[in-house]
């Protein structure tokens, strides 16, 4: 089956994939191999410091941005799409999110955060 629906994911669900392996996230990021699971260069800051923090293992993370998922990269700051999509969310520090899954021409957007969208 051919792998074209664009995915991209917040980094609370890699981070959550991290944690547990019997999760929805788990299996999202490890399990389905059918859909292109995309994250931006500036989701990978942040969660290379959340890693960091909980003392999950970088090279967890690094094996699965490696493996499974595909980053995007964003030209601009954060900061700098709070003007363009900060009136999508609710909490402006998560522009970026939506800025790298409207330039990822991503279908979907998966995170665990709905109510800050």
């Amino acid at each position: 089956m051919k792998a074209d629906l664009r995915v991209f994911v917040d980094s609370d669900v890699v981070i959550s994939s991290l944690i547990s392996s019997s999760g929805a996230a788990f299996l999202l990021l490890n399990q389905s191999k059918r859909h292109k699971l995309l994250v931006s260069n500036i989701s990978v800051k942040e969660m290379r410091i959340v890693v960091l923090r909980m003392r999950l293992g970088i090279s967890k993370l690094d094996e699965l941005l490696e493996e499974r998922l595909i980053i995007i990269k964003l030209k601009q700051k954060a900061v700098e799409f709070r003007k363009t999509y900060g009136n999508y969310v609710t909490d402006v520090n998560d522009a970026h999110i939506v800025a790298g899954a409207v330039i990822a021409k991503a279908k979907f957007l998966i995170t665990y955060n709905v109510r800050h969208y």
